[in-house]
């Protein structure tokens, strides 16, 4: 098996994979090294014994995923880069009824897919595992979106992902209509409490950063309305509240909007799809949700052949 997954390249992809994953702003090396390392859990002990002792070499089906319950869908050419690797580049016939975004109702087909049948078993499992993982996160995100829909208040995800999988789940919020937060530790700054005991005070911190990474973004957290007060005299780009109550972020807003200060807040810590709108209602920018991506439940969707 090594040998065999280990020579897969990006190039072997079909032209119609490449063509998804372009059209999703996916890069096929990420993907390709996703679904090795999903296969290889499948396969390091050898070939599918089922399905090649259960249906002839030459076998070709036709096959509808669908879903079992209603959601939106994610990962679609994930999936496909699945079966590309298994059965081989221009072997599988495709045609999607629905693309990543699209919603879902119990029973809809997403898509059709006609392949070598041992291609197409053996790359099952891993292909759904995907699919179904991100159409949940993108599902939950859908549902916190709707929930704050005709507010300002965007809903982002966090650092809470699955090791390995974080640009396709992050992927899969903004399919939910979210927004990301950084994608790791380089591309923005989050000073949070340790940071600041580390460096003495909120403000030691936000200025040894500026000191440090004058050019990358800053978001600072606080824990109380005096820690918003320095950050704010300190001019801070973007602020998170941390387990601030509803009252309390409205009474952030209220003192960030009496200066005129144009920095950005957060609400973060312990919300809960519930309670989303409230505090959306208080004027925060921002409602940060760890679980959209380390809570999905997946999405029930299931591959049947015809």
């Amino acid at each position: 098996m090594s040998s065999r997954f280990a020579e897969f390249t990006p190039a072997e992809f079909s032209s119609t994979v490449l063509g998804e994953l372009e059209a999703a702003s996916l890069d096929p090396v990420e993907i390709r090294r996703v679904v090795l390392t999903a296969l290889e859990e499948d396969l390091r002990y050898g070939p599918d014994v089922t399905t090649m002792a259960t249906v002839p070499a030459d076998a070709i089906a036709v096959a509808d995923v669908a879903s079992r319950r209603a959601g939106t869908m994610a990962g679609i050419p994930v999936f496909l880069a699945v079966l590309d690797t298994v059965v081989g580049p221009d072997q599988v016939e495709v045609h999607t009824e629905l693309s990543d975004g699209d919603r879902v109702a119990p029973g809809q087909v997403a898509l059709r897919v006609k392949a070598p049948v041992r291609g197409l078993l053996t790359a099952e499992r891993t292909a759904l595992n995907l699919l179904c993982h991100l159409s949940g996160i993108a599902t939950l995100t859908s549902a916190w979106v709707a929930e704050v829909r005709g507010t300002n208040c965007v809903i982002r995800d966090s650092r809470k992902t699955t090791p390995g999988l974080r640009h396709l789940e992050k992927y899969a919020v903004r399919c939910g209509d979210g927004a990301n937060h950084r994608m790791g530790l380089g591309d923005a700054v989050l000073i949070k409490d340790n940071h600041v005991v580390a460096a003495g005070s909120v403000t030691d911190a936000l200025n040894a950063v500026r000191a440090y990474a004058p050019d990358v973004s800053c978001e600072v957290e606080v824990t109380t309305l005096t820690e918003l007060d320095a950050v704010l005299a300190a001019r801070a780009e973007l602020v998170l509240l941390d387990n601030f109550s509803p009252q309390q972020c409205a009474e952030a807003v209220r003192v960030r909007n009496a200066i005129g200060s144009r920095t950005r807040l957060e609400a973060s810590g312990g919300l809960t799809l519930d309670v989303a709108r409230e505090y959306a209602a208080t004027g925060v920018d921002y409602l940060a949700v760890g679980g959209l991506t380390h809570s999905a439940p997946a999405l029930d969707l299931g591959l049947d052949l015809l």
